[in-house]
């Protein structure tokens, strides 16, 4: 028997540092061999490795991006006063800027009223739902950076979000240090800040 390591979708978007969006394109094109668990992919760890070897060398050079000479500006929202206030909280003290709305509809009042760097929404939210506020946040500004939260995985919704252009994404329950990672690289190198 044979000792193989797999790992899951999102551990393959945690070693490789990329979103849901990349992994499904190498998925397409063939080149990161994947297996077809159910709903879910797998992939060999040795298959991973060898194309991060391969693509080491090739990767062209990160583009320069502008840095953030003031606090980035997140909008959280999740129609649960807990997760709202324990991701106020975290991105706060990360030096974001943080406004919070209960729902959907909150949400899209603030998109239209403010501009923000981050949006992070709940998916599953009476009213309004968080890939209509995803739909609308899009409409206002195509730049915006974007991370769903999720309680399940769902292949329909990680799909409509992939074509929605979200960054990134967190499946309840989620810790400090999760979410503090998401949100950067939803931000990528721009997050830095200066003073």
């Amino acid at each position: 028997m044979r000792d193989e390591q797999f790992l899951t979708t999102e551990e393959v978007m945690d070693y490789l540092q990329v979103n849901l969006r990349t992994i499904y394109r190498l998925i397409k094109a063939g080149r990161i061999p994947a297996v077809r668990v159910g709903r879910q992919w797998r992939f060999h760890k040795k298959d991973i490795d060898a194309w991060l070897d391969e693509n080491r060398t090739t990767a062209p050079a990160p583009r320069s991006r502008p840095i953030r000479t003031r606090r980035p500006r997140v909008l959280v929202v999740d129609d649960e006063q807990i997760v709202r206030d324990l991701l106020q909280v975290t991105l706060s003290g990360a030096e974001y800027d943080v406004d919070a709305a209960a729902g959907g509809a909150e949400a899209i009042e603030r998109l239209q009223n403010s501009t923000y760097d981050l949006l992070i929404t709940d998916v599953r939210m009476p009213g309004t739902d968080g890939l209509a506020v995803v739909r609308a946040a899009r409409r206002l500004s195509s730049s915006l950076s974007i991370v769903i939260i999720t309680g399940a995985s769902s292949e329909a919704v990680a799909i409509e979000a992939i074509n929605l252009g979200v960054n990134g994404y967190l499946t309840k329950p989620f810790g400090v240090e999760r979410v503090l990672a998401v949100a950067a690289r939803a931000l990528g190198p721009a997050a830095t800040t200066i003073g």
